[in-house]
C-alpha cells in the first residue's frame, strides 16, 4: 500500500475499477445477445441481398426517419407581388452579372 494514499482513496478506484469492469462486461453481453427476427416492413415478404445486414446497423433508439419529403407548398401571387419579386431578382442578380 502506497504512503501517500489513504484507505479511502484506494477503495473508491478499487470500486471504480470494479464498477467499470461490470459496465464493460454488461456492454458486451448487450452487443453478443440474438436479436429476435423481425418481419419485413412493407413488400411482399421478399428480402433483399444485404437488407437484414443493413438493418442492424440501425440505431434501434433513434426514431424512424421519413422516407419521403414534406408535401409541396405553393402561394398565389398577385400581380403586383410578381412585379415586385421580380424586381428584386433583378436587383440582386445585378451585381452577379
Amino acid at each position: 500500500m502506497p504512503e501517500h494514499a489513504s484507505i479511502l482513496q484506494l477503495t473508491g478506484v478499487t470500486v471504480l475499477a470494479l464498477a467499470m469492469g461490470v459496465w464493460i462486461a454488461g456492454l458486451i453481453r448487450l452487443l453478443r445477445a440474438p436479436r429476435a427476427p423481425r418481419a419485413p416492413r412493407g413488400g411482399h415478404g421478399v428480402r433483399h441481398r444485404g437488407e437484414a445486414h443493413r438493418r442492424r446497423d440501425v440505431l434501434r433508439a433513434l426514431p424512424r426517419q421519413r422516407q419521403a419529403g414534406p408535401a409541396l407548398e405553393s402561394v398565389d401571387l398577385t400581380p403586383a407581388e410578381r412585379d415586385a419579386f421580380a424586381g428584386l431578382v433583378r436587383q440582386f442578380s445585378d451585381g452577379r452579372s
